[in-house]
């Protein structure tokens, strides 16, 4: 049974330009959910907002297992990729204003222990600071033909193949694609070694310290790391046929677990989590809320991502658009085979609306840009019209 929806708001927004009650702002917001997945058939999909007064709203449409006829409850999981990011930078942010590590200190000073080290290319020179940003110059493991040939041969095996080091090995050697801090290319590579640098300085799993600095302080409880294949309540994913890694087309088995071992993600993302969640994490992180301390002026110090494009940048884990149809927008997109998930918090208005899909058909292969598309429907719920 469809979840309902609930956004109880004491007051319309007041940069609404048109006046809605809030009954009338839930509806629309489910309504555009439900027109969205139809539009593009998707097999499912959550969305949520936090709105300025702090209310929490959800919106459910569709199956969460297509084939079995399971309805989405806003309770359903689902793998978020890369919007793990932004909880990597976060923690890199706060261990930095602990003064446990520097952002602009060489890597070398925690991690040219490792015998690979000086196959890393520009290992002398990269910072932390260039890992969080995507300005290290390291090629990204995920989509070199490399990983994608020994991937698609042992994802079947039972555990974990690919821990931080092995993916690491992927880009030993290979020629650097620009001098650190002179370019913008991105690259999961460089958070699995953001990953490194945290555990050398703790000494500790970078997922507990999420846990305990984030997910548990903030109430993000349906928030765990994904590091093994039988995940509590996650919904199937589905991709096409001819997918990068050649998976089968249903994410789970007939058993409900994972087909590969979602650890492969590691710091690159790394976490299960609902959309309700991912949305309560962007309004206090991107409300300077998340932890003690003034850390948004880190969080957002962020590198033009094309030269003549100045508007769009990325900081520490997170994408800055500094205009657009609704103002500045600060937030994430995710991919993983068979599922796609958008953050984004828009300051001017006070919003953070999170969605997930449980397909990646339609929106990676696409040639429009889907999740903007998709992002600015939504937005449009509750501002009433664009700028």
């Amino acid at each position: 049974m469809r979840t309902a929806i609930s956004i109880l708001c004491a007051a319309m927004l007041a940069a609404c330009a048109v006046h809605q009650s809030p009954a009338d702002q839930a509806s629309q917001f489910q309504a555009e959910i439900d027109r969205v997945r139809i539009e593009f058939g998707f097999p499912g999909m959550i969305a949520a907002c936090v709105l300025e007064d702090g209310t929490v709203g959800t919106a459910v449409s569709g199956l969460a297992d297509a084939e079995a006829n399971v309805l989405m409850t806003d309770n359903t999981r689902m793998l978020s990729a890369s919007i793990g990011k932004s909880f990597v930078g976060a923690l890199c942010i706060a261990l930095a204003l602990e003064g446990r590590l520097d952002l602009d200190e060489p890597i070398s000073r925690w991690i040219d222990t490792f015998d690979w080290f000086q196959g890393l290319p520009n290992h002398e020179s990269i910072t932390l600071r260039h890992l969080l940003t995507h300005s290290a110059g390291i090629p990204d493991h995920v989509h070199m033909d490399s990983f994608a040939d020994v991937f698609s041969k042992a994802w079947q095996e039972t555990g974990n193949s690919f821990p931080p080091e092995r993916l690491v090995a992927f880009v030993l050697d290979e020629p650097a694609l620009f001098p650190a801090g002179h370019g913008w290319a991105y690259s999961d590579t460089g958070y699995i070694l953001a990953g490194l640098v945290i555990e050398a300085v703790t000494k500790r799993p970078c997922f507990d310290l999420i846990q305990e600095r984030f997910l548990v302080p903030l109430g993000l409880l349906d928030t765990t790391s994904a590091d093994h294949r039988d995940l509590d309540r996650l919904a199937p994913g589905h991709m096409r046929p001819d997918n990068l890694f050649s998976f089968p087309v249903k994410t789970l088995d007939t058993a409900g677990r994972l087909h590969w071992h979602p650890a492969v993600e590691w710091t690159g993302g790394g976490l299960i989590s609902t959309s309700r969640d991912l949305a309560r994490w962007g309004a206090v992180l991107f409300a300077g809320r998340a932890m003690t301390g003034d850390y948004l002026s880190e969080l957002l110090n962020a590198v033009a991502v094309t030269p003549d494009l100045t508007d769009v940048t990325y900081g520490a884990g997170v994408a800055v658009y500094s205009s657009g149809p609704f103002g500045p927008v600060y937030g994430h997109a995710g991919w993983v085979p068979g599922y796609v998930s958008s953050l984004r918090h828009y300051p001017e208005h006070g919003v953070t609306i999170a969605f997930q899909i449980n397909t990646d058909t339609g929106i990676i292969d696409s040639d429009d840009d889907v999740l903007r598309i998709i992002e600015e429907r939504l937005m449009q719920v509750f501002i009433g019209r664009k700028k």
